[in-house]
């Protein structure tokens, strides 16, 4: 994973790199509103990510997500809040989010092998 200094810096390189469609988490879905697409979790996958901290707030926190869909031949971008601004919703799409996130944080014997 590339390592970027701000959050444009990283939506403009992934979007370099293909990651066009503007995404959005709406309950239980991920929209592409411009195709009229409505993805749920098992229908796209989680190609890498990156965690940014406000300069003035460590609790000022964002994270992009680089995602993928085969099923809808789309790639791309999810920016979302993290810690007390974050989306709060218990669907499986952010559950997915967060799994992702945390295994690929964990390194070693902590990483879970199923």
């Amino acid at each position: 994973m590339e390592n970027y200094e701000t959050l444009v810096d990283a939506t403009n390189d992934l979007m370099k790199r293909g990651y066009t469609a503007n995404l959005s988490m709406e309950g239980d879905t991920i929209d592409d509103k411009s195709k009229d697409i409505h993805m749920t979790a098992d229908d796209f996958s989680i190609d890498e990510f990156y965690r940014f901290e406000g300069a003035s707030n460590p609790a000022d926190t964002s994270i992009v997500y680089a995602v993928s869909s085969p099923k809808y031949h789309l790639k791309g971008i999810i920016v979302n809040a993290y810690g007390t601004y974050a989306n709060d919703s218990s669907s499986a799409i952010q559950a997915k989010l967060h799994h992702y996130m945390v295994s690929n944080n964990l390194h070693g014997s902590d990483r879970p092998s199923a």
